[in-house]
């Protein structure tokens, strides 16, 4: 059963799909970066200081007496996780466009 286990383990696929995970994670950090590092502050000069991850529309004020939080809807939060979704979307796919594009060629 341990064999199984181990040609389980160390088959192509799965070692393909642990690199995938790992870089996928790694390079997720990159748009985050790039939107929270780089796209705001130059939204925020253009806005006139204007933070969009603050942003939010408050549904309930918190109330201190009785102790309940605000209740409020992240819409500059959600933009920036737009946007990064956006970037990666792009990036995979001019990376697919030229991954398909070198086998053509490479077929040819």
């Amino acid at each position: 059963m341990f064999s199984d286990f181990k040609k389980f383990l160390f088959q192509g696929n799965i070692l393909d799909l642990a690199v995938g995970v790992v870089m996928g994670g790694a390079f997720g950090k990159l748009p985050a970066s790039l939107v929270e590092d780089i796209i705001n502050p130059i939204i925020g000069l253009v806005s006139g200081g204007v933070d969009f991850k603050s942003k939010s529309l408050v549904l309930k004020a918190a109330d201190e007496v009785a102790k309940t939080p605000e209740l409020a809807i992240h819409w500059g939060n959600f933009m920036n996780v737009a946007l990064q979704f956006v970037i990666v979307a792009a990036v995979i796919y001019m990376v697919v466009k030229a991954a398909k594009k070198a086998d053509l060629t490479a077929a040819e």
